[in-house]
């Protein structure tokens, strides 16, 4: 592969409202505080997501009311549609799939959250 993605960042109007919505979904924690300008998100609203070692990627959760709303990254889960079922059930909306590779072992799927980002998941089922 070439170059790797190695950061993510999901920007919308309510920072606090996308950090409790991607917490119970994926059960990401925050580490909150200023990301490296105020043109990527209002001071104290830019939550952190440590990727870890378990070949997740670091990204940030962050923006305020004058910025707008950004994203485009696929989550890897291990089924798709109950991810997607969940995410629906927490308020997002479903916007494709789940739609299966030719072969069927890998699945891919888009869902906007209540801030209206389109996000996609990949995984199995």
């Amino acid at each position: 592969m070439g170059n790797p993605v190695v950061h993510f960042e999901i920007i919308g109007k309510d920072p606090k409202k996308l950090h409790d919505y991607y917490g119970e979904l994926f059960g990401w924690q925050f580490h909150v505080g200023d990301a490296l300008s105020e043109e990527v998100s209002e001071p104290g609203q830019y939550g952190f997501v440590d990727g870890g070692t378990d070949d997740g990627i670091n990204g940030g959760v962050g923006g305020g009311v004058n910025h707008e709303n950004k994203v485009l990254v696929y989550i890897g889960v291990p089924k798709v549609e109950e991810a997607l079922a969940k995410a629906e059930g927490l308020g997002g909306k479903r916007v494709l799939g789940p739609v299966a590779a030719p072969d069927g072992d890998f699945v891919v799927a888009h869902f906007t959250d209540p801030e209206g980002n389109l996000i996609g998941l990949a995984g199995s089922e």
